[in-house]
Protein backbone atom coordinates (compact mmCIF):
# COMPACT_ATOMS: atom_id res chain seq x y z
CA UNK A 1 0.00 0.00 0.00
CA UNK A 2 2.81 2.00 0.51
CA UNK A 3 3.63 1.78 -2.70
CA UNK A 4 1.09 3.79 -3.74
CA UNK A 5 1.21 6.50 -1.43
CA UNK A 6 4.65 7.02 -2.87
CA UNK A 7 2.66 6.43 -6.60
CA UNK A 8 0.30 9.30 -5.79
CA UNK A 9 3.23 11.50 -4.71
CA UNK A 10 5.79 11.37 -7.28
CA UNK A 11 2.84 11.78 -9.76
CA UNK A 12 1.11 14.45 -7.86
CA UNK A 13 4.97 16.63 -7.58
CA UNK A 14 5.61 15.27 -11.53
CA UNK A 15 2.45 17.35 -12.59
CA UNK A 16 3.18 20.88 -10.77
CA UNK A 17 7.18 20.48 -12.12
CA UNK A 18 5.93 19.87 -15.40
CA UNK A 19 3.37 22.84 -15.37
CA UNK A 20 6.82 25.09 -14.38
CA UNK A 21 8.34 23.90 -17.36
CA UNK A 22 6.27 23.59 -20.32
CA UNK A 23 4.12 27.21 -19.13
CA UNK A 24 7.04 29.08 -17.36
CA UNK A 25 10.41 28.12 -18.41
CA UNK A 26 9.68 27.42 -22.10
CA UNK A 27 8.70 31.00 -22.74
CA UNK A 28 12.24 32.00 -23.92
CA UNK A 29 11.89 29.60 -26.58
CA UNK A 30 8.97 30.62 -27.41
CA UNK A 31 9.18 34.39 -27.19
CA UNK A 32 12.00 34.02 -30.01
CA UNK A 33 9.75 31.58 -32.31
CA UNK A 34 6.88 34.61 -32.78
CA UNK A 35 9.90 36.87 -33.34
CA UNK A 36 11.50 34.94 -36.23
CA UNK A 37 7.50 34.92 -37.69
CA UNK A 38 7.01 38.59 -37.03
CA UNK A 39 4.58 38.05 -34.72
CA UNK A 40 6.22 40.59 -32.09
CA UNK A 41 5.31 43.81 -32.23
CA UNK A 42 9.02 46.43 -32.05
CA UNK A 43 9.38 49.87 -32.96
CA UNK A 44 11.99 51.20 -35.70
CA UNK A 45 13.34 54.02 -34.38
CA UNK A 46 16.64 54.47 -32.84
CA UNK A 47 16.29 57.28 -30.04
CA UNK A 48 19.74 58.38 -28.53
CA UNK A 49 20.98 56.53 -25.51
CA UNK A 50 23.22 56.27 -22.69
CA UNK A 51 24.95 53.40 -21.55
CA UNK A 52 26.48 53.55 -18.15
CA UNK A 53 29.29 51.65 -17.19
CA UNK A 54 30.22 50.62 -13.56
CA UNK A 55 33.70 50.34 -13.00
CA UNK A 56 35.47 49.01 -9.17
CA UNK A 57 39.16 49.67 -10.03
CA UNK A 58 39.30 47.57 -13.19
CA UNK A 59 41.56 48.56 -15.12
CA UNK A 60 42.16 45.05 -16.84
CA UNK A 61 38.54 44.47 -17.65
CA UNK A 62 37.81 47.75 -19.31
CA UNK A 63 41.11 47.36 -21.38
CA UNK A 64 39.12 43.55 -22.37
CA UNK A 65 35.37 45.04 -22.61
CA UNK A 66 35.19 48.68 -22.99
CA UNK A 67 35.76 48.65 -26.79
CA UNK A 68 33.31 46.55 -27.87
CA UNK A 69 30.70 48.84 -26.08
CA UNK A 70 32.02 51.81 -27.90
CA UNK A 71 31.71 50.46 -31.04
CA UNK A 72 28.10 49.40 -31.19
CA UNK A 73 26.58 49.60 -34.39
CA UNK A 74 23.87 52.33 -33.12
CA UNK A 75 23.43 55.93 -34.49
CA UNK A 76 23.61 58.00 -31.62
CA UNK A 77 24.68 57.03 -28.14
CA UNK A 78 27.25 57.81 -25.13
CA UNK A 79 28.97 55.93 -22.86
CA UNK A 80 29.51 57.25 -19.49
CA UNK A 81 31.96 55.28 -17.31
CA UNK A 82 31.95 55.61 -13.62
CA UNK A 83 34.98 54.02 -11.52
CA UNK A 84 34.54 53.73 -7.64
CA UNK A 85 37.57 54.73 -6.95
CA UNK A 86 41.12 56.28 -8.49
CA UNK A 87 43.51 53.69 -7.21
CA UNK A 88 44.57 52.01 -10.89
CA UNK A 89 45.36 52.37 -14.43
CA UNK A 90 41.81 53.77 -15.08
CA UNK A 91 41.74 56.79 -15.36
CA UNK A 92 44.79 57.12 -17.41
CA UNK A 93 43.35 54.35 -19.86
CA UNK A 94 40.07 55.80 -20.09
CA UNK A 95 41.44 59.60 -20.94
CA UNK A 96 43.47 57.83 -23.85
CA UNK A 97 40.53 56.23 -24.95
CA UNK A 98 38.39 59.46 -24.83
CA UNK A 99 40.59 60.52 -27.62
CA UNK A 100 40.10 57.89 -30.00
CA UNK A 101 36.22 57.83 -28.90
CA UNK A 102 34.87 61.16 -28.82
CA UNK A 103 31.49 59.65 -27.14
CA UNK A 104 33.08 58.26 -24.20
CA UNK A 105 32.80 60.55 -21.24
CA UNK A 106 33.91 58.97 -17.75
CA UNK A 107 34.19 60.12 -13.67
CA UNK A 108 35.15 58.52 -10.49
CA UNK A 109 33.58 57.94 -7.18
CA UNK A 110 36.03 59.00 -4.46
CA UNK A 111 37.01 56.44 -1.28
CA UNK A 112 35.69 58.94 1.27
CA UNK A 113 31.58 58.55 0.03
CA UNK A 114 30.19 56.56 3.09
CA UNK A 115 26.92 55.15 4.55
CA UNK A 116 25.60 54.88 1.16
CA UNK A 117 26.57 51.75 -1.70
CA UNK A 118 29.31 52.97 -3.72
CA UNK A 119 27.65 51.06 -6.90
CA UNK A 120 24.18 52.96 -6.51
CA UNK A 121 25.92 56.47 -5.56
CA UNK A 122 28.27 55.75 -8.94
CA UNK A 123 24.76 54.92 -10.71
CA UNK A 124 23.33 58.39 -9.81
CA UNK A 125 26.13 60.27 -11.05
CA UNK A 126 26.15 58.57 -14.41
CA UNK A 127 22.57 59.28 -14.22
CA UNK A 128 22.46 62.50 -13.46
CA UNK A 129 25.50 62.95 -16.36
CA UNK A 130 23.71 61.52 -19.04
CA UNK A 131 22.00 63.65 -21.70
CA UNK A 132 19.19 61.42 -22.91
CA UNK A 133 16.07 59.45 -21.93
CA UNK A 134 16.78 56.41 -22.26
CA UNK A 135 19.77 54.91 -20.17
CA UNK A 136 21.15 51.31 -20.67
CA UNK A 137 23.16 49.74 -17.55
CA UNK A 138 26.18 47.15 -17.71
CA UNK A 139 29.20 46.22 -15.59
CA UNK A 140 32.93 46.61 -16.41
CA UNK A 141 33.22 43.34 -16.25
CA UNK A 142 30.74 42.76 -18.53
CA UNK A 143 30.78 42.64 -22.74
CA UNK A 144 28.44 42.37 -25.92
CA UNK A 145 28.61 39.60 -27.93
CA UNK A 146 27.82 41.21 -31.06
CA UNK A 147 27.77 45.34 -32.10
CA UNK A 148 23.68 44.56 -32.27
CA UNK A 149 23.16 44.88 -28.74
CA UNK A 150 22.24 48.54 -28.22
CA UNK A 151 20.03 48.21 -31.60
CA UNK A 152 18.12 45.18 -29.87
CA UNK A 153 17.50 46.91 -26.91
CA UNK A 154 16.52 49.81 -28.75
CA UNK A 155 13.67 47.65 -30.67
CA UNK A 156 11.73 47.47 -27.39
CA UNK A 157 11.51 51.65 -26.53
CA UNK A 158 7.71 51.99 -27.56
CA UNK A 159 6.04 54.63 -25.91
CA UNK A 160 4.90 52.62 -23.09
CA UNK A 161 7.64 50.73 -22.15
CA UNK A 162 9.85 52.09 -19.31
CA UNK A 163 11.84 48.92 -18.53
CA UNK A 164 13.64 46.56 -20.69
CA UNK A 165 15.20 43.43 -19.13
CA UNK A 166 18.17 41.35 -20.79
CA UNK A 167 19.92 38.21 -20.18
CA UNK A 168 23.83 37.94 -18.65
CA UNK A 169 25.40 34.74 -18.96
CA UNK A 170 29.35 33.74 -17.91
CA UNK A 171 31.51 33.48 -19.67
CA UNK A 172 32.75 29.45 -20.38
CA UNK A 173 36.16 28.56 -18.89
CA UNK A 174 35.45 24.87 -18.27
CA UNK A 175 36.35 24.71 -14.61
CA UNK A 176 33.64 22.97 -11.89
CA UNK A 177 32.81 26.40 -10.72
CA UNK A 178 32.46 27.94 -14.02
CA UNK A 179 30.15 25.16 -15.20
CA UNK A 180 27.86 25.82 -11.94
CA UNK A 181 27.66 29.62 -12.57
CA UNK A 182 27.09 28.97 -15.66
CA UNK A 183 24.32 26.78 -15.42
CA UNK A 184 23.04 29.00 -12.31
CA UNK A 185 22.72 31.96 -14.62
CA UNK A 186 21.21 30.30 -17.21
CA UNK A 187 18.59 29.39 -14.88
CA UNK A 188 17.77 32.40 -13.42
CA UNK A 189 17.31 34.04 -16.93
CA UNK A 190 14.66 31.38 -17.18
CA UNK A 191 12.72 32.55 -13.99
CA UNK A 192 12.37 36.50 -14.12
CA UNK A 193 12.91 36.47 -17.89
CA UNK A 194 9.69 33.67 -18.13
CA UNK A 195 7.76 35.51 -15.32
CA UNK A 196 8.24 39.38 -17.05
CA UNK A 197 7.28 37.35 -20.67
CA UNK A 198 4.82 36.35 -18.62
CA UNK A 199 3.36 40.30 -17.42
CA UNK A 200 5.08 39.54 -14.35
CA UNK A 201 8.33 41.06 -13.95
CA UNK A 202 10.27 40.85 -10.58
CA UNK A 203 13.60 41.24 -10.78
CA UNK A 204 16.60 42.19 -13.50
CA UNK A 205 20.11 41.79 -14.01
CA UNK A 206 21.72 45.21 -13.97
CA UNK A 207 24.71 43.77 -16.12
CA UNK A 208 21.88 44.09 -19.20
CA UNK A 209 19.15 46.33 -18.15
CA UNK A 210 17.42 49.45 -19.88
CA UNK A 211 15.44 52.04 -18.48
CA UNK A 212 13.85 55.75 -18.59
CA UNK A 213 16.11 58.23 -17.23
CA UNK A 214 12.24 60.44 -16.21
CA UNK A 215 10.88 57.10 -15.07
CA UNK A 216 14.01 56.43 -12.52
CA UNK A 217 13.59 60.02 -11.04
CA UNK A 218 10.06 60.23 -11.00
CA UNK A 219 10.58 57.09 -8.70
CA UNK A 220 12.84 58.33 -6.90
CA UNK A 221 15.90 56.10 -7.65
CA UNK A 222 17.35 54.23 -4.96
CA UNK A 223 15.91 55.72 -2.22
CA UNK A 224 14.03 52.56 -0.84
CA UNK A 225 17.31 51.04 -0.23
CA UNK A 226 20.03 52.85 -0.22
CA UNK A 227 22.11 51.41 2.82
CA UNK A 228 21.65 47.93 1.30
CA UNK A 229 25.21 47.31 -0.47
CA UNK A 230 23.44 45.54 -3.16
CA UNK A 231 19.50 46.47 -4.96
CA UNK A 232 20.43 48.82 -7.82
CA UNK A 233 19.37 46.23 -10.25
CA UNK A 234 16.77 43.73 -8.59
CA UNK A 235 15.20 45.49 -6.05
CA UNK A 236 15.13 48.53 -8.43
CA UNK A 237 13.03 46.54 -11.00
CA UNK A 238 10.88 45.26 -8.44
CA UNK A 239 9.59 48.29 -7.18
CA UNK A 240 8.91 49.87 -10.39
CA UNK A 241 8.06 46.78 -13.32
CA UNK A 242 4.71 46.47 -14.24
CA UNK A 243 3.38 44.32 -16.80
CA UNK A 244 2.55 46.99 -19.35
CA UNK A 245 5.72 48.77 -18.85
CA UNK A 246 8.00 46.10 -19.05
CA UNK A 247 9.76 44.56 -21.93
CA UNK A 248 12.36 41.55 -22.42
CA UNK A 249 14.80 41.25 -25.11
CA UNK A 250 15.79 37.39 -25.58
CA UNK A 251 18.04 37.27 -28.73
CA UNK A 252 21.28 36.24 -28.70
CA UNK A 253 22.83 39.24 -30.56
CA UNK A 254 21.97 41.14 -27.34
CA UNK A 255 23.46 38.66 -24.96
CA UNK A 256 25.91 40.10 -21.91
CA UNK A 257 28.57 38.05 -21.36
CA UNK A 258 30.40 38.35 -18.03
CA UNK A 259 33.98 37.45 -16.86
CA UNK A 260 33.61 34.78 -14.61
CA UNK A 261 34.86 35.19 -10.82
CA UNK A 262 38.12 33.07 -9.88
CA UNK A 263 37.45 31.69 -6.66
CA UNK A 264 34.19 30.26 -5.06
CA UNK A 265 34.06 32.42 -2.03
CA UNK A 266 33.33 35.68 -4.04
CA UNK A 267 30.60 33.55 -6.05
CA UNK A 268 29.06 32.79 -2.91
CA UNK A 269 29.46 36.22 -1.51
CA UNK A 270 27.58 37.26 -4.80
CA UNK A 271 24.72 34.65 -4.17
CA UNK A 272 24.40 35.19 -0.28
CA UNK A 273 23.96 39.36 -1.04
CA UNK A 274 21.23 38.37 -3.54
CA UNK A 275 19.27 36.41 -0.50
CA UNK A 276 19.32 39.17 1.11
CA UNK A 277 17.94 41.77 -1.10
CA UNK A 278 15.76 38.61 -2.31
CA UNK A 279 13.69 39.23 1.06
CA UNK A 280 12.82 42.51 -0.31
CA UNK A 281 10.54 41.41 -3.61
CA UNK A 282 6.94 42.57 -3.48
CA UNK A 283 4.70 40.67 -5.05
CA UNK A 284 3.56 36.74 -5.51
CA UNK A 285 6.52 35.58 -7.13
CA UNK A 286 9.54 35.02 -4.76
CA UNK A 287 6.84 32.30 -3.19
CA UNK A 288 5.83 30.74 -6.64
CA UNK A 289 9.44 30.17 -7.04
CA UNK A 290 10.10 28.96 -3.54
CA UNK A 291 7.25 26.35 -4.22
CA UNK A 292 9.36 25.53 -7.72
CA UNK A 293 12.29 24.99 -5.65
CA UNK A 294 10.42 22.89 -2.66
CA UNK A 295 8.26 20.54 -5.06
CA UNK A 296 11.40 19.46 -7.12
CA UNK A 297 13.27 18.67 -3.34
CA UNK A 298 9.96 16.44 -2.17
CA UNK A 299 9.89 14.76 -6.16
CA UNK A 300 13.43 14.09 -5.32
CA UNK A 301 12.66 12.70 -2.03
CA UNK A 302 9.50 10.70 -3.16
CA UNK A 303 11.08 9.49 -5.90
CA UNK A 304 13.88 8.11 -3.92
CA UNK A 305 11.14 6.42 -1.39
CA UNK A 306 9.32 4.78 -4.51
CA UNK A 307 12.41 3.16 -5.53
CA UNK A 308 13.59 2.17 -2.25
CA UNK A 309 10.04 0.24 -1.13
CA UNK A 310 9.42 -1.13 -4.65
CA UNK A 311 12.93 -2.60 -4.34
CA UNK A 312 12.50 -4.27 -1.19
CA UNK A 313 8.74 -5.18 -1.94
CA UNK A 314 10.20 -7.13 -5.16
CA UNK A 315 7.37 -5.19 -6.72
CA UNK A 316 8.93 -4.49 -10.21
CA UNK A 317 6.04 -2.90 -11.76
CA UNK A 318 6.25 -0.31 -9.60
CA UNK A 319 10.09 -0.10 -9.91
CA UNK A 320 9.82 0.10 -13.48
CA UNK A 321 7.01 2.95 -13.44
CA UNK A 322 9.15 5.37 -10.66
CA UNK A 323 11.67 4.68 -13.22
CA UNK A 324 9.96 6.22 -16.41
CA UNK A 325 8.18 8.81 -14.53
CA UNK A 326 11.30 9.89 -13.48
CA UNK A 327 13.05 9.82 -17.09
CA UNK A 328 10.04 11.43 -18.22
CA UNK A 329 10.64 14.43 -15.85
CA UNK A 330 13.99 14.26 -16.85
CA UNK A 331 13.27 14.15 -20.92
CA UNK A 332 11.33 17.45 -20.08
CA UNK A 333 13.33 19.37 -18.58
CA UNK A 334 16.57 18.34 -21.00
CA UNK A 335 14.29 19.84 -23.94
CA UNK A 336 13.48 23.06 -22.43
CA UNK A 337 16.62 23.77 -20.99
CA UNK A 338 18.49 23.09 -23.87
CA UNK A 339 16.19 25.06 -26.03
CA UNK A 340 16.77 27.82 -23.67
CA UNK A 341 19.88 27.50 -23.88
CA UNK A 342 20.59 27.66 -27.61
CA UNK A 343 18.02 30.25 -27.64
CA UNK A 344 20.36 32.68 -25.88
CA UNK A 345 23.21 31.68 -27.53
CA UNK A 346 25.01 29.38 -24.60
CA UNK A 347 27.55 26.43 -26.11
CA UNK A 348 26.66 24.11 -23.55
CA UNK A 349 24.00 21.21 -23.68
CA UNK A 350 22.72 19.44 -20.60
CA UNK A 351 22.59 15.97 -20.73
CA UNK A 352 24.00 13.75 -18.30
CA UNK A 353 25.14 16.35 -16.35
CA UNK A 354 21.56 17.67 -15.87
CA UNK A 355 20.45 15.46 -12.93
CA UNK A 356 23.47 16.69 -10.90
CA UNK A 357 22.89 20.21 -11.72
CA UNK A 358 19.22 20.14 -10.86
CA UNK A 359 19.83 18.37 -7.27
CA UNK A 360 22.49 20.79 -6.66
CA UNK A 361 20.84 24.24 -7.62
CA UNK A 362 18.13 24.07 -4.81
CA UNK A 363 20.64 22.41 -2.07
CA UNK A 364 23.10 25.20 -2.95
CA UNK A 365 20.56 27.67 -2.41
CA UNK A 366 19.45 26.56 1.09
CA UNK A 367 23.41 26.28 1.82
CA UNK A 368 23.70 30.09 0.50
CA UNK A 369 20.04 30.86 2.71
CA UNK A 370 21.12 29.37 5.91
CA UNK A 371 24.44 31.03 5.35
CA UNK A 372 22.81 34.96 5.27
CA UNK A 373 20.47 33.76 8.27
CA UNK A 374 24.09 33.14 10.32
CA UNK A 375 24.87 36.69 9.16
CA UNK A 376 24.96 39.95 10.57
CA UNK A 377 22.22 42.50 9.22
CA UNK A 378 25.22 44.98 8.99
CA UNK A 379 27.17 42.97 6.85
CA UNK A 380 24.87 43.74 3.99
CA UNK A 381 24.95 47.03 4.94
CA UNK A 382 26.94 50.15 3.48
CA UNK A 383 28.73 51.88 6.89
Amino acid sequence: MIEYAFAVAVGSLFAIQLCYYLVLYLRIYRRNKRTKRGKEQFVDEQPPLSVIVFARNQAHQLRRHLVPILEQEYPSFEVIVVNDGNEDESDIYLKQLSAQYPHLRYSFLPDSSRYISHKKLALMLGIKASRYEWLVLTNADCYPVTNQWLRLMARNFTPDTEIVLGYCGYERVGEWLNKRMVYQALFSAMRYLGFALGHQPYMGIGCNLAYRREMFFRRKGFSEYLHLQQGDDDLFVNGNATRRNTRVETDRDAVIRKAPVERAKEWREERISYMETSRFYKGAQRYLLGAETLTRLLFYAAEAGWIAVSILSADWWMLGAAVLLYLLRLLVQAMVVNLTAKTLGEARRYYLSLPLFDLLQPLQSFRWKVCRLLRNRRDFMRK
